[in-house]
């Protein structure tokens, strides 16, 4: 390994290749508290920065869905490097992308303030859940809609929501301009079109929204990229997935990777902890399961990820995946689960850096899984996968890359 001291930050790489003003093992080692780790790989289809979570993250050669899987390494490795993966003070910085070198930072953690994008019944219904549940995470909540009238009522309604003797413990929401949505920490856009009315035939009611939801999210990815958003661009509407990608692209890569993120798996997450509340056989779900993919069609639940059963997995994610459907059966559309757990609550738990789920860019795809956000960046969990589970994940990854 070689070891660089720039800018008061501790670097160090696999390879000798960087101008950085190269020192000792022992000097980097001793004197770090956290360390930047230069990597170089396809900037196409990885992250600029990523938290390093394993040893093994030291030695890939291309990001892909092997990043879900805990490996063991062979490689000597200090034990100071050790003991900052472990404790998550290793950020990997991409050097491929132009710029790099001023990544060598990690946020200290503060209160974030959060935009909201549309006041439907998705923004609004969230906008409750951050009000009520963000007065931790959120210092303050601004709202845009193309309605001055609901800015005004949702303003004088959640400022007048309040705990007794204490009214500064829930974050302050104020209306603003657009030209002001990105003046934050976290952009969410929960603007939506084309939602089939309750009763039509359609099964997969994400999907038949993509194309008018695509043209909706390109004037805000591009307005982003124009203001050079250094945030969070949240991905409410449906499909999360594929419109996480069109905001990618329409930002003309302004946009790294890791700033974009989609809302959509918490609410399938929630909805197999609801069946399997109901039915024994799924019972383990409750601790030892997990949700990949996508807000939809393609999701995965895995019953347990210790004792996998495939047929109970299927079972549970067929249940999860059609669950909006019996909402629509009541006569309701199923807005308010999804606004609240794969929105407001997710949204407060990556502000918290906090275990969550959302859509995340992975080789070139965005993909839900468990993860967190740290100040050494995206962490995605690992796990000891059972080859049938990766399987399923793979097909679905598959499946996503193929959607434009």
């Amino acid at each position: 390994m070689y070891y660089y001291y720039h800018d008061n930050n501790y670097l160090f790489s696999l390879s000798d290749e960087y101008n950085f003003n190269k020192i000792s093992e022992e000097e980097a080692l001793s004197n770090c508290c956290c360390l930047y780790y230069l990597i170089k790989i396809d900037k196409n289809k990885s992250k600029k920065t990523f938290a390093v979570s394993a040893c093994s993250d030291l030695y890939i050669k291309e990001e892909n869905i092997d990043i879900l899987v805990l490996k063991e390494t062979k490689e000597t490795i200090p034990e100071k490097i050790r003991e900052l993966i472990e404790h998550r003070k290793i950020k990997a910085v991409n050097t491929s992308y132009a710029g790099f070198e001023k990544c060598f930072f990690m946020e200290e953690p503060r209160k974030k303030r959060v935009n909201i994008l549309a006041l439907g019944d998705v923004g609004s219904t969230m906008l409750m859940g951050l009000k009520l549940l963000g007065g931790e995470s959120i210092d303050s909540i601004g709202i845009f809609d193309r309605s001055e009238d609901k800015i005004k009522r949702w303003e004088y309604e959640m400022n007048q929501t309040s705990l007794p003797f204490d009214y500064d413990c829930f974050p302050e929401v104020h209306g603003i301009k657009k030209e002001e949505l990105f003046d934050c920490d976290l952009f969410a856009f929960c603007a939506s079109k084309g939602v089939p009315p309750v009763g039509s035939s359609v099964k997969d009611v994400r999907m038949v929204q993509f194309e008018e939801n695509s043209k909706l999210i390109k004037e805000y990815a591009q307005m982003a990229a124009q203001k050079k958003f250094k945030g969070i661009f949240a991905v409410v509407s449906d499909p999360v997935d594929p419109l996480c990608k069109v905001v990618y692209e329409e930002s003309n890569y302004m946009l790294n990777p890791e700033q974009i993120k989609g809302y959509g798996l918490g609410v399938m997450n929630a909805r197999a902890s609801y069946y399997a509340k109901k039915e024994l056989k799924f019972s383990q779900f409750l601790t030892e399961g997990r949700a990949f993919g996508p807000h939809g069609n393609d999701l995965i639940i895995a019953d347990s990820i210790s004792n996998y059963n495939d047929e109970l997995s299927s079972e549970l994610t067929k249940l999860a995946v059609e669950a909006n459907l019996e909402v629509r059966k009541t006569g309701f559309k199923p807005f308010i689960a999804p606004a609240l757990s794969s929105g407001a609550i997710s949204i407060i738990h990556t502000l918290a850096e906090k275990w969550h789920y959302s859509s995340n860019f992975i080789g070139g795809v965005y993909m839900g899984a468990k993860n967190r956000n740290t100040p050494a960046g995206v962490e995605i969990e690992k796990i000891n996968m059972p080859q049938v589970l990766f399987d399923r994940i793979d097909r679905t990854y598959k499946a996503l890359e193929q959607i434009r």
